[in-house]
Protein backbone atom coordinates (compact mmCIF):
# COMPACT_ATOMS: atom_id res chain seq x y z
CA UNK A 1 0.00 0.00 0.00
CA UNK A 2 1.21 3.22 -1.16
CA UNK A 3 2.15 6.27 1.64
CA UNK A 4 0.14 9.27 1.38
CA UNK A 5 2.17 12.35 0.00
CA UNK A 6 1.56 15.76 1.26
CA UNK A 7 -0.34 16.69 -1.77
CA UNK A 8 -2.53 13.11 -1.30
CA UNK A 9 -3.30 14.73 1.91
CA UNK A 10 -4.24 18.56 0.99
CA UNK A 11 -6.41 17.10 -1.68
CA UNK A 12 -8.26 14.57 1.08
CA UNK A 13 -8.94 18.42 2.98
CA UNK A 14 -10.33 20.12 0.18
CA UNK A 15 -12.31 17.38 -0.64
CA UNK A 16 -13.49 17.30 2.27
CA UNK A 17 -14.26 21.08 3.01
CA UNK A 18 -16.56 21.21 -0.81
CA UNK A 19 -18.37 18.37 0.53
CA UNK A 20 -19.18 19.04 4.59
CA UNK A 21 -18.36 15.82 5.07
CA UNK A 22 -17.61 17.17 8.70
CA UNK A 23 -21.33 18.85 8.66
CA UNK A 24 -23.00 15.89 7.27
CA UNK A 25 -21.21 13.41 10.19
CA UNK A 26 -22.32 16.06 12.96
CA UNK A 27 -26.30 16.16 11.55
CA UNK A 28 -26.00 11.86 11.32
CA UNK A 29 -25.00 11.69 14.57
CA UNK A 30 -27.77 14.31 15.85
CA UNK A 31 -30.37 12.66 14.03
CA UNK A 32 -29.79 9.28 15.83
CA UNK A 33 -29.43 10.82 19.20
CA UNK A 34 -32.63 12.51 18.52
CA UNK A 35 -34.60 9.59 17.45
CA UNK A 36 -32.94 7.77 20.79
CA UNK A 37 -34.10 10.67 22.90
CA UNK A 38 -30.90 11.36 24.26
CA UNK A 39 -31.20 15.36 22.25
CA UNK A 40 -34.01 17.02 23.72
CA UNK A 41 -36.24 19.84 22.43
CA UNK A 42 -37.48 22.92 23.83
CA UNK A 43 -34.85 24.85 25.04
CA UNK A 44 -31.20 26.18 24.10
CA UNK A 45 -27.75 27.50 25.77
CA UNK A 46 -25.78 29.79 23.31
CA UNK A 47 -22.17 30.65 24.20
CA UNK A 48 -19.28 30.99 22.37
CA UNK A 49 -15.34 30.72 22.83
CA UNK A 50 -12.21 31.41 21.02
CA UNK A 51 -9.76 29.37 19.56
CA UNK A 52 -6.75 30.99 19.21
CA UNK A 53 -4.57 30.84 16.00
CA UNK A 54 -0.79 31.53 14.52
CA UNK A 55 -0.53 35.28 14.68
CA UNK A 56 2.97 35.02 13.08
CA UNK A 57 3.99 36.03 9.77
CA UNK A 58 7.04 33.83 9.10
CA UNK A 59 5.77 31.97 6.47
CA UNK A 60 5.77 31.97 2.83
CA UNK A 61 3.27 34.86 2.35
CA UNK A 62 4.81 36.66 5.11
CA UNK A 63 1.36 37.76 6.91
CA UNK A 64 -1.23 36.17 8.95
CA UNK A 65 -4.11 34.33 7.90
CA UNK A 66 -6.63 36.74 6.69
CA UNK A 67 -9.99 35.10 7.41
CA UNK A 68 -8.91 35.57 11.33
CA UNK A 69 -8.94 38.50 13.53
CA UNK A 70 -8.03 39.64 16.85
CA UNK A 71 -9.99 40.72 19.71
CA UNK A 72 -9.80 42.03 23.82
CA UNK A 73 -10.77 39.11 25.99
CA UNK A 74 -10.53 41.14 29.57
CA UNK A 75 -7.10 42.67 29.21
CA UNK A 76 -5.71 39.98 26.76
CA UNK A 77 -5.53 40.59 22.90
CA UNK A 78 -6.22 37.01 21.16
CA UNK A 79 -5.91 36.02 17.29
CA UNK A 80 -7.99 33.79 16.04
CA UNK A 81 -11.44 32.18 15.18
CA UNK A 82 -15.06 31.94 17.49
CA UNK A 83 -16.96 29.22 17.70
CA UNK A 84 -20.90 29.73 18.16
CA UNK A 85 -22.87 26.54 19.64
CA UNK A 86 -26.55 25.77 20.22
CA UNK A 87 -26.83 23.29 23.17
CA UNK A 88 -30.02 21.14 24.70
CA UNK A 89 -30.75 22.84 27.93
CA UNK A 90 -31.83 19.35 28.73
CA UNK A 91 -29.69 16.99 28.10
CA UNK A 92 -26.08 19.13 27.43
CA UNK A 93 -25.80 17.79 23.51
CA UNK A 94 -24.60 20.02 21.25
CA UNK A 95 -27.07 20.95 17.87
CA UNK A 96 -25.67 24.04 16.61
CA UNK A 97 -22.55 24.85 15.19
CA UNK A 98 -20.87 28.25 13.04
CA UNK A 99 -17.80 29.38 12.85
CA UNK A 100 -16.77 33.03 12.37
CA UNK A 101 -13.58 35.84 12.74
CA UNK A 102 -12.67 35.90 16.62
CA UNK A 103 -13.72 39.71 16.43
CA UNK A 104 -17.27 38.95 15.75
CA UNK A 105 -19.31 39.82 18.73
CA UNK A 106 -20.93 36.81 20.37
CA UNK A 107 -25.05 38.11 19.65
CA UNK A 108 -24.77 38.08 16.02
CA UNK A 109 -24.70 34.60 15.86
CA UNK A 110 -27.14 33.76 18.44
CA UNK A 111 -30.18 33.53 16.01
CA UNK A 112 -28.83 30.74 13.95
CA UNK A 113 -28.06 28.43 17.39
CA UNK A 114 -31.69 28.83 18.04
CA UNK A 115 -33.99 26.49 16.98
CA UNK A 116 -37.90 26.06 15.86
CA UNK A 117 -39.40 24.36 18.31
CA UNK A 118 -36.89 26.66 21.38
CA UNK A 119 -39.30 28.04 24.09
CA UNK A 120 -36.73 28.99 26.12
CA UNK A 121 -33.04 30.21 26.08
CA UNK A 122 -30.28 30.75 28.36
CA UNK A 123 -26.63 33.00 27.89
CA UNK A 124 -24.24 34.79 29.30
CA UNK A 125 -24.13 38.40 30.03
CA UNK A 126 -22.70 39.12 26.36
CA UNK A 127 -26.40 38.40 25.07
CA UNK A 128 -28.08 40.94 26.69
CA UNK A 129 -30.51 42.25 24.52
CA UNK A 130 -31.00 39.97 22.25
CA UNK A 131 -34.43 40.16 22.12
CA UNK A 132 -34.38 43.69 20.48
CA UNK A 133 -32.52 42.42 17.69
CA UNK A 134 -34.15 42.94 14.31
CA UNK A 135 -33.67 38.88 13.37
CA UNK A 136 -35.34 37.88 17.08
CA UNK A 137 -38.18 40.69 16.09
CA UNK A 138 -39.32 39.84 12.76
CA UNK A 139 -39.31 35.76 13.40
CA UNK A 140 -42.96 34.85 14.51
CA UNK A 141 -41.01 31.81 16.73
CA UNK A 142 -38.00 33.46 17.85
CA UNK A 143 -39.91 36.91 19.73
CA UNK A 144 -41.78 34.34 21.75
CA UNK A 145 -38.59 32.45 22.95
CA UNK A 146 -38.22 33.61 26.73
CA UNK A 147 -34.65 34.50 26.95
CA UNK A 148 -33.11 34.10 30.45
CA UNK A 149 -29.58 35.56 29.88
CA UNK A 150 -27.56 36.19 33.02
CA UNK A 151 -27.03 39.94 34.05
CA UNK A 152 -24.01 41.72 35.29
CA UNK A 153 -22.72 41.17 38.67
CA UNK A 154 -22.52 44.94 39.19
CA UNK A 155 -26.28 45.61 37.67
CA UNK A 156 -27.41 43.20 40.78
CA UNK A 157 -28.63 45.23 43.59
CA UNK A 158 -27.66 44.99 47.31
CA UNK A 159 -29.34 43.55 50.09
CA UNK A 160 -29.01 43.63 53.90
CA UNK A 161 -27.29 40.64 55.44
CA UNK A 162 -30.80 39.41 57.06
CA UNK A 163 -32.70 39.37 53.53
CA UNK A 164 -32.99 36.83 51.16
CA UNK A 165 -31.27 38.28 47.83
CA UNK A 166 -34.16 36.75 45.40
CA UNK A 167 -32.05 38.51 42.25
CA UNK A 168 -28.92 36.48 43.04
CA UNK A 169 -30.61 33.35 43.95
CA UNK A 170 -32.49 33.93 40.32
CA UNK A 171 -29.00 34.30 38.33
CA UNK A 172 -27.98 30.94 40.22
CA UNK A 173 -30.64 29.42 39.14
CA UNK A 174 -30.15 30.57 35.46
CA UNK A 175 -26.28 29.67 36.16
CA UNK A 176 -26.96 26.16 36.67
CA UNK A 177 -28.51 25.32 33.39
CA UNK A 178 -25.89 27.46 31.41
CA UNK A 179 -23.18 26.09 32.50
CA UNK A 180 -24.08 22.37 30.62
CA UNK A 181 -22.69 24.39 27.92
CA UNK A 182 -19.39 24.73 29.59
CA UNK A 183 -18.63 20.73 29.29
CA UNK A 184 -18.50 20.52 25.33
CA UNK A 185 -16.14 23.11 25.22
CA UNK A 186 -13.80 21.68 28.22
CA UNK A 187 -14.02 18.36 25.63
CA UNK A 188 -13.27 19.81 22.45
CA UNK A 189 -10.35 22.00 24.02
CA UNK A 190 -8.96 19.62 26.88
CA UNK A 191 -10.01 15.98 26.25
CA UNK A 192 -9.32 16.39 22.08
CA UNK A 193 -6.28 19.30 22.37
CA UNK A 194 -7.95 21.87 20.03
CA UNK A 195 -6.61 25.19 21.75
CA UNK A 196 -5.13 26.01 18.23
CA UNK A 197 -6.75 26.11 14.99
CA UNK A 198 -4.66 23.62 12.78
CA UNK A 199 -5.49 24.85 9.50
CA UNK A 200 -6.05 28.27 7.56
CA UNK A 201 -9.42 29.33 6.66
CA UNK A 202 -12.71 29.40 8.81
CA UNK A 203 -14.03 26.03 6.29
CA UNK A 204 -11.50 23.85 7.33
CA UNK A 205 -11.49 24.13 10.77
CA UNK A 206 -15.07 24.44 10.91
CA UNK A 207 -15.11 21.41 9.47
CA UNK A 208 -13.07 20.01 12.01
CA UNK A 209 -15.04 21.67 14.61
CA UNK A 210 -17.89 19.49 13.53
CA UNK A 211 -16.36 15.71 13.67
CA UNK A 212 -14.95 16.92 17.22
CA UNK A 213 -18.50 18.19 18.55
CA UNK A 214 -20.03 15.20 17.08
CA UNK A 215 -17.18 12.94 19.22
CA UNK A 216 -17.68 15.16 21.86
CA UNK A 217 -21.65 14.12 22.21
CA UNK A 218 -20.82 10.61 21.80
CA UNK A 219 -18.77 11.08 24.76
CA UNK A 220 -21.30 12.82 26.84
CA UNK A 221 -23.61 9.90 26.06
CA UNK A 222 -21.37 7.28 26.87
CA UNK A 223 -20.11 9.16 29.96
CA UNK A 224 -23.90 9.03 31.12
CA UNK A 225 -24.23 5.91 30.45
CA UNK A 226 -21.45 4.62 32.82
CA UNK A 227 -22.79 6.87 35.60
CA UNK A 228 -26.52 5.30 35.41
CA UNK A 229 -24.99 1.73 35.20
CA UNK A 230 -22.80 3.09 38.31
CA UNK A 231 -25.76 4.26 39.81
CA UNK A 232 -27.68 1.25 39.34
CA UNK A 233 -24.89 -1.26 41.05
CA UNK A 234 -25.18 0.86 44.02
CA UNK A 235 -28.72 0.81 44.24
CA UNK A 236 -28.91 4.64 44.63
CA UNK A 237 -31.39 4.49 41.86
CA UNK A 238 -34.86 5.22 43.26
CA UNK A 239 -38.21 4.43 41.31
CA UNK A 240 -39.33 5.54 38.20
CA UNK A 241 -39.43 9.27 37.75
CA UNK A 242 -40.93 9.33 34.42
CA UNK A 243 -41.71 7.27 31.33
CA UNK A 244 -37.47 8.04 29.25
CA UNK A 245 -36.01 7.34 32.45
CA UNK A 246 -37.71 3.97 32.59
CA UNK A 247 -36.80 3.78 29.26
CA UNK A 248 -33.08 4.26 29.49
CA UNK A 249 -33.11 1.39 32.12
CA UNK A 250 -34.89 -1.24 30.22
CA UNK A 251 -32.12 -0.61 27.71
CA UNK A 252 -29.12 -0.63 29.98
CA UNK A 253 -30.91 -3.88 31.62
CA UNK A 254 -30.80 -5.68 27.56
CA UNK A 255 -27.41 -4.75 27.54
CA UNK A 256 -25.30 -5.16 30.85
CA UNK A 257 -25.95 -8.95 32.18
CA UNK A 258 -25.07 -7.72 36.18
CA UNK A 259 -27.26 -5.18 36.52
CA UNK A 260 -30.21 -7.50 34.84
CA UNK A 261 -29.10 -9.47 37.63
CA UNK A 262 -28.92 -6.79 40.50
CA UNK A 263 -32.64 -5.66 39.36
CA UNK A 264 -34.30 -9.08 39.52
Amino acid sequence: MSQMTFSDYEYSLRKREENHLGEVLFKAINRVMEATGHIMHGGTIVDATIISAPSSTKNAEEKRDPEMYQTKKGNVWKFGMKCHIGVDSGSGLVHTITATAANAHDITEAHKLLREDDHVAYGDSGYIGIEKRDEIKNNEHFRKIDFRISRRPKSLPQVSDHAIDWERYIENRKSAVRCKVEHAFKIIKDTFGFRKVRYRGLAKNFNKLNVLFACANLLMVKRGQIKSQKALIRGSVYPFADNRLQMKLEKLKNSSILVKILLF
